[in-house]
């Protein structure tokens, strides 16, 4: 799943921007890496291109922005943004993703969504935890030197105006989170809803508290082990980690509220409250409670809820669904006398004979989990998986053509709003040649979104905050449907392997009633 984070900077040195990216530097302190000669060391492996800045610097463009526009000089100030694209780790192996891949990605994205802004993109292989989560980083100046096209996401003129600062609203992010999941989408990466809000919100705060608390206790833990003392811990988790992995060990387990309370208190001391219909969490040794919005959307009111009525569900029909969340894949029989034929040998032989009988089981046990007890039904249930994830797939296309004409019609719609002023102006200015022509650019996209409007029979301008509401409901249906699709498509292809399994066992059964058949005849 690809996320995105952002932070802002007041650092009036902007070069320290791309030092940063392009410098090793140590993860806790912040500091740069020093060689035995006393300089600084490149990271081993990045890319790394500007957008915006001509053939200046990153930093000269945003200096002579701040110059030319007579901002950015007080230390209050914000002079740069900083976002942060994480990809999936398990993209690099599933989905193909390279380094050069990522980096194509984010100058797209960046071209997209920061046009007028000097920018620097950069490319890292790997993040501080050393899961292998290639990520793309994107630093722009908060000036923009040019104005541009008004998107359905800015909601003032200095959100598109030239010489105005980049605002990083709540409206910005989701823009930005919808676009991630767009991209990610698009070329076939894993991806999340980030739409629907976080499990575990971790700041940015609690996540160098950890970082650092690990590594203070791997510290302690080392002088312990070379005293000869017992290592107790290995594993710094911070009080709302903490917090969290307690609340979901006994929401687990429960299956209504007062169950839930009560164990929360009796097992970790956790005293569960409800105020203005959310939950809060007070632990041992504190006297103010720590509310689910700062624990992540799985520890609200609504989805405690919502998992304690599924543990109810689930308690009932535990006996008539397997408990295996993540079945082992089913794979297709080996056909031994053919292996044989082209020279295995004995040992190849007994391996294939236990692969087939593991395989076989695999077939049985997928088919009691889906209800199947006959080939007639197996075939029917196949039918239906295909025509479910046909469906989702189908679904998933109009939906990106609803949003992609959404899209359409909110650009028309910007451009129409931005450009009717000049529009109007035209037919008043006295000499209307020379200002046409001063305004070409300006009075073509109003005409455009004119002749659009027209063409599309709209007599009645839509409001860009609803088509955005509605760009954005689309993209978080799109998304389920996807996962229905991927979902259908899996278990389609497992069902599909099973029953080629069954037909093999008959084939082969068929073979051995023939070749005792032929024997029998000989003895008589």
């Amino acid at each position: 799943m690809a996320t995105i984070k952002h932070t802002s900077s007041k650092n009036s040195d902007l070069s320290a921007a791309e030092r940063y990216l392009t410098f090793q530097h140590n993860e806790y302190t912040g500091l740069p890496i020093l060689d035995e000669r006393g300089r600084p060391k490149l990271r081993e492996n990045y890319l790394l291109d500007t957008l915006e800045c001509g053939e200046n610097t990153f930093a000269m463009a945003c200096l002579l922005a701040n110059r030319k526009y007579g901002k950015n000089a007080q230390p209050s100030d914000v002079k740069t943004h900083h976002y942060i694209i994480s990809f999936d780790p398990r993209d690099a192996t599933d989905n193909g993703l390279t380094l050069e891949m990522a980096q194509a990605l984010g100058l797209q994205f960046c071209k997209e969504n920061f046009p007028g802004h000097p920018a620097i993109v950069c490319a890292h292989p790997d993040g501080h935890n050393g899961v292998g989560n290639i990520h793309v980083h994107i630093v722009i100046g908060s000036l923009r030197i040019r104005t541009i096209e008004r998107q359905s996401h800015m909601e003032k003129p200095c959100d598109w105006q030239e010489g105005c600062k980049h605002r990083c609203t709540a409206a910005m992010l989701r823009h930005l989170r919808a676009e991630v999941m767009e991209l990610c989408q698009s070329v076939g990466l894993y991806q999340i809803d980030l739409l629907k809000g976080s499990g575990d919100r971790i700041t940015e705060r609690e996540y160098w508290a950890q970082r650092r608390g690990q590594r203070r206790l791997d510290y302690a833990n080392a002088k312990d082990a070379a005293s000869g003392l017992p290592i107790r811990q290995s594993k710094y988790e911070t009080e709302k980690a903490v917090l969290r992995k307690n609340i979901r060990s006994v929401l687990r387990k429960a299956t209504n509220l007062e169950d839930f309370s009560a164990w929360l208190l009796q097992e970790h001391g956790i005293a569960l409250t409800e105020s203005r219909g959310r939950f809060s969490y007070r632990t041992a040794g504190r006297t103010k409670p720590i509310t689910s919005r700062k624990l992540g959307d799985d520890f609200s009111k609504e989805n405690i809820l919502a998992v304690l009525a599924e543990n109810a569900e689930r308690q009932k029909t535990a006996a008539l669904h397997r408990a295996d969340p993540n079945p082992d894949k089913v794979s297709r029989l080996i056909d031994i006398q053919a292996k044989l034929a082209a020279g295995k040998g004995v040992g190849y032989e007994r391996w294939a004979k236990v692969f087939n009988l593991k395989q076989l089981s695999k077939s049985v046990a997928l088919l009691s989990e889906h209800g199947v007890s006959t080939e007639a039904e197996l075939a029917q249930r196949i039918d239906e998986l295909q025509s479910q994830y046909s469906e989702a797939l189908e679904v998933v296309k109009d939906l990106e053509t609803r949003i992609d004409e959404n899209r359409e019609l909110s650009r028309h719609v910007s451009a129409y709003l931005q450009n009717r002023k000049i529009a109007q102006q035209s037919k008043h200015a006295g000499n209307p040649a020379e200002y046409q022509e001063t305004h070409r650019a300006e009075l073509t996209a109003y005409q455009v979104a004119a002749a659009y409007f027209k063409a599309q029979k709209i007599t009645k301008l839509p409001n860009l905050k609803q088509l955005k509401a509605e760009r954005e409901e689309l993209i978080s249906e799109k998304a389920q449907f996807y996962q229905k699709y991927r979902e259908a498509h899996k278990a389609w292809l497992d069902l599909s392997t099973a029953q080629q399994n069954l037909e093999a066992l008959h084939r082969a059964e068929s073979r051995r009633e023939m070749t005792r058949g032929g024997l029998h005849e000989l003895d008589k």
